[in-house]
């Protein structure tokens, strides 16, 4: 377990996936979390059946899959994951999600990513950590700027939701730069 302190990142167990269906099928949490993209929500309890069974399964040196926790309540209020990691290249790819919407605004999401990500640049010691997000969603970019993350392009127009076209935002940080951060703020 990973405690922070407003949230703890665990291990995904089976018990989890009713939480992803509630989740991936309220319209709001979809269109911040994904755009509105079909492929996230909604889905059928068999997809997300199917989906855990793979989760569940996933080997933590290419990918992995945490629910986020309240740590006062200790609920299960979202998710963060990390894909496409590249030992050889010290890369991987980011997310978060923050399904419970009470505790958006809160600062529990960007707390479970700076978790995530201290947990990757320290346990794996990798080199670059990426992530992004849709134009529309001025608090993740505020979220990812205030961690560190830079903007480091945008793929134009590659985003339709709402009826509307939005740029993809891609974020990046070093580890120096992430060092630099964590010793700013007396984290180790």
């Amino acid at each position: 377990m990973i405690e922070g302190r407003l949230t703890r990142l665990r291990a995904l167990r089976s018990e989890d996936a009713a939480h992803h269906l509630q989740w991936r099928n309220d319209p709001e949490v979809v269109r911040w979390a994904a755009a509105g993209d079909p492929c996230f929500g909604p889905v059928t309890a068999e997809a997300v059946a199917l989906a855990f069974d793979t989760m569940l399964r996933l080997s933590p040196r290419e990918s992995a899959v945490f629910t986020v926790e309240d740590a006062a309540g200790g609920g299960a209020i979202g998710m963060a994951d990390y894909r496409d990691l590249d030992p050889y290249a010290g890369v991987a790819t980011l997310g978060v999600t923050i399904g419970e919407k009470e505790f958006w605004g809160r600062g529990h999401g960007s707390e479970a990513l700076r978790l995530l990500m201290d947990h990757l640049f320290g346990a794996y010691g990798l080199h670059r950590l990426e992530l992004d997000t849709w134009s529309g969603n001025e608090r993740a970019v505020r979220c990812f700027l205030g961690l560190g993350f830079r903007e480091e392009g945008r793929r134009r127009a590659a985003v339709l939701t709402d009826g509307r076209r939005h740029d993809r935002v891609l974020f990046g940080i070093l580890r120096e730069e992430w060092a630099g951060l964590a010793a700013a703020t007396g984290r180790p």
